[in-house]
């Protein structure tokens, strides 16, 4: 048992709250909640208390590419970062296609047991955008893979795609696209505009993200499932999702923070920390990202987690792979361009960094035993209450923290907000009511290799 004393959920009035066997027991009055003789006390004072965090993308890289990331490396850093699920996209070596590769990667995470690690299943055989994969297959695997997505690359052709849509629905699922039309990005080294202008560099234009994402709402439209779209950069994006929602289509979608606070200015030095795909865009879009995560255009915050060895990433712009690490620096940047802009209060963080990616995922049911339905790896994003499953944060919001990337528990070092110094820390981090990070540290667990 553990009892959290003197906690405010969503910032709001403090309370004892008291955990046994894997739920919340008890809330009260600070002194009102009995205090059991063997039980543990962290002493929260005042922190903010929310639901852990899901992030429906990261990049795990296991198995394959270990010299960047593993199972391990990764959920250590997704803990840290106040995370109790995360859903680990298929671009591996071998890619994640068949229901033995996402078995492989569920039973890795589960093995470490710091986060639910919910294997993401290729939407085609070897991302090669040829032939589907088999869906039906891994949604019937121990992992319950509900999630599908080519990231990396786009699912470009459209009768694929339509056929991927109609697949799914049987079983409620949902396919996550890399909105990229491939052939308007050919040797794109990043946003084009006025600074790709500048450094002379081939630009990425927006109109290569919208055009995938307005095809494929309107095939979710016509078939009648559900299309979720990955790392939204653009204004003009913004615009056709909701244009869709209006429509009453099942389109979510979600942005990572280095979009909700980077531009593509950060090119200016040819540093390839700052190369991503899709690229940083401009001042514009990313008043329109955080407008569009404001008002739920935009339903969730997802990190595109995206960890490159040093080797790869310490070389020449043109030369070095896209992508940052964002686990343990996403509350941070949601709390500096979301929260203290007044954009979002803390219910507000609770929905769009756990509560709606748990429902994207479907992970908010009650866990199952035996895999029925509700999967493995339910009891996420759900509201602080008595008898909830304990997946829980504890945060300091007047804290502020310098990024080191040495001191990062990723295998990689290649995050884009190293010097910079950040609000907000993680303190604790509870899944299923074990502390997994206890006063911002990593805490010894049951099975943690990390």
């Amino acid at each position: 048992m553990i009892l959290i004393r003197g906690a405010r959920p969503y910032g709001e009035d403090a309370v004892d709250v008291l955990i046994a066997d894997g739920a919340i027991a008890a809330i009260g009055a600070p002194g009102s909640v009995a205090v059991p003789d063997d039980a543990q006390i962290v002493e929260a004072d005042g922190l903010i208390l929310l639901p852990g965090f899901v992030d429906v993308h990261t990049h795990l890289r296991e198995p394959g590419r270990e010299d960047a990331e593993t199972v391990a490396t990764g959920s250590a850093a997704a803990a840290l970062g106040g995370y109790t699920a995360v859903f680990a996209m298929p671009n591996t070596e071998p890619a994640t296609d068949t229901a033995g590769v996402v078995e492989q990667v569920w039973r890795l995470g589960s093995q470490i047991g710091l986060v639910d690690v919910i294997p993401i299943g290729a939407v085609t055989v070897g991302r090669k955008g040829e032939r589907l994969a088999e869906l039906g297959a891994m949604a019937d695997s121990a992992a319950r893979t509900t999630m599908f997505s080519d990231d990396g690359s786009c699912v470009s052709d459209p009768s694929l795609m339509r056929r991927a849509l109609e697949y799914v629905k049987a079983f409620d699922g949902v396919v996550a696209q890399h909105a990229e039309e491939h052939k308007l990005t050919v040797d794109a080294q990043m946003n084009e505009g006025a600074v790709s202008a500048r450094l002379g560099l081939k630009g990425w234009p927006a109109v290569a993200e919208e055009a995938i994402i307005a095809r494929d709402a309107l095939l979710a439209g016509h078939v009648g499932s559900r299309l979720h779209v990955c790392h939204v950069s653009t204004a003009g994006s913004v615009d056709i999702l909701r244009w869709a929602k209006a429509k009453g289509w099942d389109v979510t979608a979600e942005v990572t923070p280095h979009h909700l606070l980077l531009t593509d200015d950060r090119a200016e030095g040819y540093d390839p920390l700052f190369k991503v795909n899709p690229p940083l865009r401009t001042a514009a879009d990313v008043e329109a990202l955080r407008e569009a995560l404001a008002d739920g255009t935009i339903d969730c915050v997802a990190t595109d987690h995206a960890p490159h060895s040093t080797e790869d990433k310490e070389t020449e712009w043109a030369a070095a792979p896209p992508g940052m690490l964002g686990l343990q620096t996403a509350l941070s940047v949601v709390v500096q361009t979301m929260v203290q802009t007044g954009k979002l209060d803390w219910r507000g963080v609770a929905d769009r960094m756990s509560v709606a990616p748990a429902r994207i995922g479907r992970i908010d049911g009650v866990p199952s035993s035996d895999g029925g339905p509700a999967g493995p790896n339910g009891g996420h994003g759900q509201p602080i209450e008595v008898g909830r499953a304990a997946n829980l944060v504890l945060i300091d919001p007047d804290a502020t923290w310098l990024v080191a990337p040495s001191e990062l528990a990723s295998k990689s070092r290649n995050t884009p907000f190293a010097g910079f110094t950040l609000p907000a820390r993680v303190i604790a981090t509870f899944l299923r009511g074990t502390p997994t990070v206890l006063d911002g540290a990593l805490a010894a667990t049951a099975g943690a290799t990390a």
